[in-house]
């Protein structure tokens, strides 16, 4: 090995002894790890609308960036449909959600301007913040009161046209659970602040029509929503949607956007009809409201533990060794769940994170559940 990779295998090796190595596995057994919420990923209605855009000749690359060869009609016309769908001024369309947090939060807080940030935010809202000019808060995790008190101490002293961001996921990854939007948004009201919430896991699958869980305060001024395209869609791509000028302001000053490849039109044309789909099929919502009541009830029955009320069910097992061995256990039986370690989840919170998808039956649930109830009795006897 040469001698300037050292430090890395030094680093790979540290990673292995405290079990934190990750790996790369294809999926295999039935599906509780992905976030495939609606089974759209095979949808053959999207299948077809793909194949036939590229029988009318969409192209399967971009060709460049939006603001020189790669602004598409399929683009264009992807975010006026999304502008109207989720009753924004304008939507703009990323590669991915990642990337359209990170795009946000790297180009509207300036450098007076405060961010306020729930401390179990997704990683690619961690990036932006630490990559932004604003100075940033990190506030304990649901907790309005404590976002409005640092707002109230920073607002008198604040720089004239300084803003304040409140920023949080609508429905947490790891956890499950929801934010107090509500609550968030009064607190933007009385300050004049900005709301920016991710909706990753919440679009497509919550609020009354599908539209996440901001659905009820579309069109605010005050709110920013981020659409990910990749989750209960089932394609690819991250939608920022807001006011008019402040997406105008990111197509004029976003490096993230300004310079990379635009997403290739025939992801515009699938994200579309995925879109479609949710408007307009709400038995799959329906039926996922079902299962994933059901899986709740079945947690709370067998464990004796709350569910979180989503489909994503954290199942807390402590320390990373044996939440490890649960999760081989669980997939020798025929199970894709997969063991969430620190630092992505909290030192001793290692867990099994069980995703609630289309993908699955009431009785797979069901053997599910039993077959982890016989594990834990196996490796776990004791815990809590």
């Amino acid at each position: 090995m040469p001698e300037q990779f050292e430090r890395y295998q030094q680093e790979l090796d540290s990673l292995r002894k405290n079990n934190r190595n990750r790996k790369l596995t294809p999926g295999k057994g039935v599906d509780f790890t992905s976030n495939d919420f609606l089974g759209l990923r095979r949808s053959p209605t999207i299948t077809k609308a793909v194949i036939g855009a590229v029988k009318d000749g969409v192209p399967i690359g971009s060709g460049g960036s939006r603001l020189l060869r790669g602004n598409s009609p399929e683009h264009i016309e992807l975010e006026h449909k999304a502008a109207a769908l989720f009753k924004c001024d304008k939507a703009l369309y990323f590669a991915n959600g990642f990337l359209a947090n990170f795009a946000v939060l790297t180009t509207l807080p300036k450098r007076h301007d405060l961010i306020v940030f729930d401390e179990l935010s997704h990683a690619s809202i961690r990036e932006g913040v630490s990559s932004s000019f604003a100075k940033s808060v990190k506030v304990p995790h649901n907790d309005a009161d404590a976002v409005e008190r640092v707002i109230s101490k920073w607002h008198p002293t604040r720089l004239k046209q300084a803003i304040a961001w409140i920023v949080v996921e609508s429905l947490y990854s790891m956890d499950g659970d929801f934010a107090p939007l509500s609550d968030l948004l009064q607190i933007a009201e009385r300050y004049g602040a900005m709301l920016m919430v991710d909706e990753a896991h919440a679009t497509g699958v919550w609020g009354k029509t599908g539209h996440g869980l901001t659905e009820r305060f579309e069109g605010h001024d005050q709110l920013i929503a981020v659409h990910t395209c990749g989750k209960a869609l089932g394609v690819a791509g991250g939608l920022v949607c807001g006011p008019q000028i402040l997406i105008d302001f990111m197509v004029n000053k976003s490096r993230s956007f300004i310079y990379s490849t635009a997403p290739p039109p025939i992801n515009a044309v699938a994200v579309s009809a995925a879109l479609d789909l949710v408007e307009t099929d709400i038995r799959r919502r329906e039926q996922l409201r079902r299962l994933i009541e059901f899986a709740n009830q079945k947690i709370e029955r067998l464990f004796g533990i709350k569910g979180s009320g989503s489909q994503i069910i954290p199942f807390v097992v402590g320390d990373d060794q044996p939440a490890l061995r649960v999760a081989k256990a669980m997939q020798e039986a025929g199970f894709d769940v997969r063991a969430i370690r620190p630092p992505t989840v909290p030192e001793g919170t290692a867990r099994l994170r069980i995703s609630i998808t289309l993908n699955v039956s009431e009785s797979e649930i069901s053997m599910f559940f039993d077959t982890l109830h016989e594990v834990m009795e196996t490796i776990a006897p004791n815990r809590p």
